[in-house]
């Protein structure tokens, strides 16, 4: 695509706001029926490398934000598009890849539901983000 738009400081707030939705998600929203569905105690999720677990996480929500940046880099695309367009990869690709493998995995529905809704919603904000801040 020739003439691709992607506004940086647009993905890196698409970035930040997957990473703060990810701090809702999994703390006061869904995150006991999270660590539940994983088998995760208090002391497990404690025992976690904060500096690791945080910095690789939002590389990959950068590095996914910038992948969307790309499919919605042609003039035209505006709010409405970039959420649909959100949801679309979200959902579509990636929430029914985690149900994919969950199903081989033997994972439970719940935790198909809370890692794949996030997902879907993750980046059908950054896909807004993106969209309007044009």
């Amino acid at each position: 695509m020739e003439n691709l738009i992607i506004n940086h400081w647009a993905v890196i707030v698409a970035a930040v706001s997957m990473f703060l939705l990810g701090g809702l998600w999994y703390g006061p929203l869904f995150g006991k029926a999270w660590a539940e569905v994983n088998g995760l105690s208090e002391s497990d999720i404690a025992a976690a490398n904060p500096a690791k677990t945080y910095g690789f996480s939002f590389i990959i929500a950068l590095a996914m934000a910038y992948n969307l940046a790309a499919f919605l880099g042609d003039a035209e695309t505006d709010a409405a598009w970039g959420a649909t367009a959100g949801f679309l990869a979200g959902f579509g690709w990636v929430a029914l890849s985690v149900a994919m493998i969950s199903l081989f995995e033997q994972r439970r529905l719940k935790y198909v539901l809370i890692n794949g809704g996030y997902i879907a919603v993750a980046f059908t904000i950054m896909g807004f983000i993106i969209g309007v801040w044009r």
